[in-house]
């Protein structure tokens, strides 16, 4: 198997282009590479491109490379335009191409550029490394750029984190890994920073078609949802550690079925054993071989349920894999006090098949027609 190759993100670029610009203004040359040292100890060095300056501003830019991971700001240009000045500390903000924060709870504040706090500190620590090699004692302002990239936010989660006219500078390591799922983590956590602001109630669902069915099927605001991915335990992880109390999850029967053996990160490459987990809690209800052995070689939940209900049994197995769900997500969750989790499982065929609501005292509730 070839193995991927990794790249470096928006942070590490603009902290380069930053430096690459300090550096031309003392040195009165174009600097055609410059380097930085990322928090994960590895040294980043690449080309700069599209360099300016004269004796109190200079620019350049660096090109994105996402290595071999599908990221939607891979080849983008980063530009640094660096002011310097006379008196101490390093001002950065965001130009044309880089979002604003226009939500709280992320962790710029509102109508700041959303610039991390690592890339600040990435840029501002490659800036102070060339100005201490002149011994320069003033301070800079440095402002970046990202041509095209309000665009190519609109394909990413930043509309929905209230992060408008541009990419977001990211990156808590520096690099870039093909196919990481931190990324993912890290903006489903950034939604959950923002609802908690907010305050009240959280609903979690996988997916779109989640927040539909709560939209269609129980009148729910779908502006509570955060879509968690596959991502489901790390969700519900950070949502308790942020101090919600009533938690719902909603999503389809081919994920959260899943929950009924434990399975906290419903990705089938790390494990699909959905019609296994089926036909053993069917067991519980018949003893007929021939149903068993007809789950476990159906190719869809859907066939499954076709089969619980022609014996019978559907309402009583997903009774049982709904509450098993609900154990190993109060397991998960059981060093955190008073957190209650509702949780509605269904199918595009047949509406819901679970629903359970629990509310202060833990009485069934039914459908949560207000959350």
């Amino acid at each position: 198997m070839k193995e991927l190759r990794e790249g470096f993100t928006t942070g590490t670029c603009a902290a380069i282009a930053s430096k690459a610009a300090a550096r031309m203004i003392f040195e009165k040359r174009a600097v055609e590479r410059e380097k930085v040292l990322t928090p994960s100890g590895r040294v980043i060095e690449t080309e700069i491109l599209e360099p300016f300056f004269d004796d109190r501003i200079s620019g350049c830019a660096v090109r994105k490379d996402a290595g071999d991971d599908p990221d939607v700001t891979d080849a983008l240009l980063i530009f640094a335009e660096l002011s310097l000045k006379e008196e101490k500390g390093i001002e950065i903000d965001g130009g044309k191409g880089v979002g604003r924060v226009t939500k709280p709870g992320l962790q710029q504040k509102v109508g700041e550029a959303a610039i991390n706090k690592v890339p600040r500190e990435m840029i501002r620590d490659a800036v102070s490394e060339v100005f201490r090699e002149f011994s320069f004692e003033g301070g800079a302002k440095i402002v970046i750029s990202v041509p095209g990239g309000e665009e190519r936010a609109k394909k990413t989660f930043n509309p929905r984190l209230g992060i408008e006219g541009g990419i977001s500078i990211l990156g808590s390591s520096g690099i870039v890994k093909p196919m990481s799922e931190e990324a993912i983590i890290e903006t489903v956590k950034a939604e959950i920073d923002i609802k908690a602001e907010e305050g009240g109630k959280l609903i979690l669902t996988p997916g779109n078609y989640g927040r539909d069915f709560i939209r269609d099927n129980y009148g729910l605001d779908i502006n509570l949802a955060v879509l968690c991915s596959n991502h489901i335990g790390e969700a519900l992880d950070y949502a308790a550690f942020k101090g919600f109390k009533d938690i719902l999850l909603v999503g389809h029967s081919g994920k959260l079925i899943k929950l009924s053996g434990g399975i906290m990160n419903t990705h089938s490459r790390n494990a699909d054993c959905r019609m296994e987990l089926i036909a053993s809690s069917a067991a519980f209800y018949t003893g007929d071989v021939n149903v068993l052995r007809q789950i476990l070689e159906a190719n869809t939940t859907e066939e499954a349920f076709d089969i619980l209900e022609n014996a019978g049994i559907l309402n009583s197995v997903m009774e049982r894999m709904g509450e098993r769900a609900l154990f190993y997500i109060r397991q998960r969750l059981r060093e955190f006090e008073g957190v209650e989790v509702g949780l509605i499982i269904f199918s595009g065929e047949r509406g819901v098949l679970y629903e359970d609501k629990p509310y202060r005292g833990g009485a069934r509730q039914g459908r949560p027609d207000k959350l």
